[in-house]
This record gives C-alpha cells, structure tokens and sequence, in this order.
C-alpha cells in the first residue's frame, strides 16, 4: 500500500493528525494537505485527484459540518471525487467540528491542557453527544484559557483515546483509516 493522502480543511486538523496518526496507527505513511478553510478544500479536491500520480495512494477526505446537512455535505464531496476521477476515495465528516473529538474525551482535555477539572465535563449532560453541540470550539474556549486551534490540536494529538472517546464521528473516523490499512 502507498500512502493515505488526507485532504483537509484546515491546518489545526493537520497538527492534530500528525501527532495521532503515527501513535494510533504505528508504521501508517501518510501525508496531510491542509487547506485554509472549506471553500479552499472544496475547490481544490477535484484537481488533487485527478493531477495526483503516485501509484498506491489513496485519500482520506476530512471536513466539518459546521451544522449544515451531513449528507449533502458528502454528497457533494462525492461528486468532487467522481470529478477528480476517483472513486477510491474516503471521505470523512467531522461533527460538528474538530473540537468534538476532544470533548468527546475529558480525560485527554485534561491531560492536553493540564487542568483536571476538565475531566467533570464527563458528568455533564450537554457533553454526553459531543457530536450533536453546536459550535464546539465556542466550548472549548470558554473552558480552556487561552484555547488556540494549532496548539490545542497539536496537545490533543498526544492524548485523545480511542477507546474513551464518546465522539462517534471520531470512531467512524478512525475505522475508516483501519479499513483502508487492511484492503
């Protein structure tokens, strides 16, 4: 297998990937492209894959929703992949967005940021689904001082579990990457 080539939205998705990846996955090559936001993602896909010539690569589509419709949001992805002519392509939506994989996991957040209060957020009821709060990154910086995307992403690389995170977009995620590995 060649590499996983992971389209994204944004730098701070790459940061988080680049520190995840290489503990999650031991010996996964990969590369991240990110982009500077959706519009820049979106009008790039179809032009990657189509231009990309390395045998044995495949791509990894990752972008929020940003509450929009989950499935229109991937229909169009789609369509972009169809046009780049591929159709090996896995394209992963994040709920809402980067920022509910780490409320998904409070003892991560409170390893990442060092402040073990954070781990009560586990008792609270609005942080139980942290796939359905809208706006999580609002969250986040009310509850971690001095919350920057880049570095947050970057310390939650080194924490966020697989097995305890309640983010069920980040576990579809993550099956999604084990899947390619083994096909």
């Amino acid at each position: 297998m060649g590499r996983l080539i992971f389209l994204l939205e944004e730098p701070s998705m790459a940061a988080l990937l680049q520190g995840l990846l290489p503990r999650l996955f031991p010996g996964l090559r990969f590369l991240c492209v990110p982009h500077e936001g959706k519009d820049d993602l979106d009008n790039s896909i179809r032009r990657t894959l189509r231009d990309w010539r390395t045998p044995g690569d495949r791509f990894v589509v990752v972008r929020d929703n940003d509450g929009v419709d989950c499935i229109a949001v991937k229909d169009t992805l789609r369509q972009f992949c169809r046009d780049g002519r591929r159709k090996d392509t896995l394209i992963r939506i994040v709920c809402q967005e980067l920022e509910s994989w780490y409320l998904g996991d409070p003892d991560a957040m409170a390893a990442a940021f060092g402040d073990q209060r954070l781990m009560n957020i586990r008792n609270r009821a609005r942080y139980r689904n942290p796939d359905a709060l809208p706006k999580p990154s609002t969250h986040i910086e009310r509850l971690v001082s001095g919350y920057r995307k880049i570095a947050g992403a970057r310390s939650m690389a080194n924490h966020l579990s697989r097995d305890n995170n309640r983010s069920h977009s980040f576990a579809v995620f993550l099956a999604g990457i084990e899947r390619l590995m083994n096909s």
